[in-house]
């Protein structure tokens, strides 16, 4: 089981069979997953310039991050020593999307999405010591954080939105001014100096703000983002099914939309979605969405 490489037993149970609306810390016990990936394979990838510059993104708090002309050259390749300059400079360095790079991410990035019927991606983070890339904000789903080498502090503050979900709730979107100033004001609700071998599971919608204190030993880790499963998705797969009824098929002319007559048409679709899903055998459906819990690779299809 891939989920073994990033939790220990105890976290394999409390991810699967609890689903934690709190962050937790585990040691891993194990360091299997060092076997596959790890913090000098990552540097080596970036000092030799085989990372995709179409996955890398650098950035330094509190500015914004880098244009990617900054260290990519003109044929688009990655330029590893404009690279190298800027994470020596401070830079955080994240390279995006692991599982699509290196064959033994991808095996487990699948294997994960077998186990809990969740897609996911992989992400890593090289930090200097004494430096800071990504400020506060929140994500929308839950993550794994895998420490591989250095201290990574977190800290962290209570979800402002409830259940923060693709484009709805995202911090950026919805983001106040306020936010900062009353977050720091009050202090961090956890705070997690985050070590090599252990994990921290880190539920949607919870506000982090990470960094390696000054003094520490610069920080790699990984981020393995589920994306969970909802009952959105579930409505999303029943409805599925209306494009096979020719009547969900036909024009809505550009006189019908732009007129009084959308909401008749609305009401029509409604009744007939309605009468689809009631008339909808839920059993012979099973199969397939188990099916497309371990294919869909986003949200949906």
């Amino acid at each position: 089981m891939s989920l073994r490489l990033l939790l220990p037993e105890q976290g394999v149970t409390d991810l699967l069979d609890t689903w934690p609306d709190e962050p937790r810390v585990y040691d891993r016990q194990s360091r299997a997953l060092e076997s596959r990936i790890s913090a000098r394979l990552l540097f080596e990838h970036m000092a030799t310039g085989c990372l995709p510059s179409e996955e890398i993104a650098v950035v330094r708090a509190p500015n914004p991050s880098l244009n990617a002309k900054t260290y990519t050259k003109e044929e688009g390749r990655t330029d590893a020593t404009k690279l190298m300059r800027l994470y020596n400079g401070g830079h955080t360095v994240r390279v995006g999307n692991l599982q699509r790079i290196l064959p033994p991410m991808a095996r487990i990035s699948q294997n994960i999405q077998t186990e809990t019927g969740y897609s996911n991606y992989v992400h890593a983070f090289m930090t200097p010591s004494g430096n800071q890339g990504l400020r506060h904000h929140w994500d929308q789903q839950m993550a794994v954080i895998v420490q591989l080498a250095g201290v990574k502090r977190w800290d962290l503050w209570k979800p402002p939105v409830e259940a923060p979900m693709r484009e709805h709730n995202e911090s950026f979107r919805v983001w106040c001014e306020e936010y900062v100033p009353q977050w720091e004001a009050a202090g961090p609700d956890m705070r997690v100096d985050l070590l090599p071998g252990q994990s921290l599971l880190l539920p949607r919608g919870w506000v982090h703000n990470p960094y390696v204190p000054e003094g520490y030993e610069s920080s790699v880790h990984l981020t393995f983002a589920l994306r969970e499963r909802t009952p959105l998705w579930l409505a999303e797969k029943l409805a599925a099914g209306l494009i096979q009824d020719p009547k969900f098929r036909r024009v809505l002319l550009p006189t019908q939309v732009g007129t009084s007559e959308l909401g008749e048409h609305l009401r029509d679709a409604r009744d007939r979605m309605v009468t689809y899903l009631e008339d909808l055998d839920t059993g012979g459906l099973v199969e397939a969405v188990q099916k497309a819990s371990r294919t869909d690779l986003e949200y949906s299809s």
